[in-house]
């Protein structure tokens, strides 16, 4: 082996609550983990103004603030916490490569993948503007439809996340539009009769989003055109919410890892964190297209870990039992 090559324990690849979970009980269990925080370190959370959701904090919590006492919280178990990603991974044999900033090498017994899911968004220079002001712009309705109560809102979409969606907002909103590129819904028709049959909920067929008004702190309403007829309206309204899906990060492990056709890492064994790369584990939304909340990716971080200490206990029992065998 190189002099240039580092070996690690437990390697963690991604931040956020999945890859800080997985660091706090992988460094509490002596595995010495080596965790890279990503292109984004702390995960979409650092996005999200609002974090009132997640247990043991009764007056909520900034999504920035969260990852960083995450953060602090698993340096103080000594893990051993890196900027930079993960360029390129061989997982072909039995030790797991993988190079960081296409640079460094580094040998590893042990790898949780916790690269998370990115939510796709229309590209629209407001949509990006209100989003990153945390001003009304949201891809997660279960996350911050709380904040929308009894006012109007609009949501695009037409698959059956965004009728799910756009049926929880309707819950709690006053009004909601949706906003449908086409003359007809991609969701399950069932999933599609639920949202017209609700009565608050307005249905634009063949309209596509033109412009996010505000006033250039938050959401004052959407401009929206008609794509066959050309013509525009605009709808007030204080959130815009994207449903129009996510895309896991998990590109560099094509061709090692089980993927399923979007992306989303398969488990190989349900109930656990393990891939069908034996060694290697993932938590958080690189596989999780369901939930996609900050708990659940904890607790799969929490999952990962574990998987990780028993697969190396075993390792290390069958080692001792065929060391025995020539004494």
């Amino acid at each position: 082996m190189s002099d240039t090559i580092e070996r690690v324990k437990c390697l963690i690849i991604g931040s956020g609550p999945a890859g800080y979970t997985a660091a706090i009980y992988a460094a509490r269990a002596n595995m010495r983990p080596v965790l890279y925080q990503g292109t984004q370190p702390g995960g979409q959370l650092t996005t999200t103004n609002e974090v009132e959701n997640f247990p043991g904090y009764p007056d909520g919590v900034t999504g920035p603030e969260m990852m960083m006492q995450l953060e602090s919280q698993a340096k103080r178990f000594e893990t051993d916490v890196r900027n930079g990603w993960i360029t390129k991974v061989d997982f072909s044999g039995d030790i797991h490569k993988v190079w960081v900033n296409e640079e460094k090498e580094i040998h590893a017994d042990t790898v949780i993948i916790s690269t998370g899911a990115s939510a796709k968004y229309l590209g629209l220079d407001s949509e990006q503007k209100y989003l990153k002001l945390g001003g009304g712009v949201s891809a997660c309705a279960v996350c911050d439809g709380f904040f929308y109560r009894n006012q109007e809102v609009v949501i695009v979409g037409a698959g059956d996340s965004a009728c799910e969606e756009a049926h929880y907002l309707s819950k709690l909103c006053k009004k909601v539009t949706m906003l449908v590129r086409r003359d007809e819904f991609r969701a399950s028709k069932i999933m599609a009769a639920r949202v017209q049959s609700t009565e608050n909920i307005t249905i634009l067929f063949n309209t596509e989003t033109d412009e996010v008004l505000g006033d250039g702190q938050v959401v004052t309403g959407v401009r929206v055109k008609n794509n066959q007829t050309q013509e525009t309206q605009e709808i007030p309204a204080t959130g815009f919410f994207v449903a129009i899906g996510h895309k896991p990060n998990t590109d560099i492990f094509k061709g090692f890892i089980h993927l399923d056709e979007t992306g989303y890492i398969k488990y190989e064994q349900p109930g656990t964190s393990k891939t069908n790369v034996s060694g290697v584990f993932v938590s958080g939304d690189a596989a999780d297209h369901v939930y996609r909340q900050a708990i659940t990716a904890a607790g799969t971080g929490c999952m990962a870990a574990l998987d990780a200490e028993r697969y190396l206990a075993a390792k290390d029992a069958t080692f001792e039992v065929s060391t025995s065998n020539y004494n």
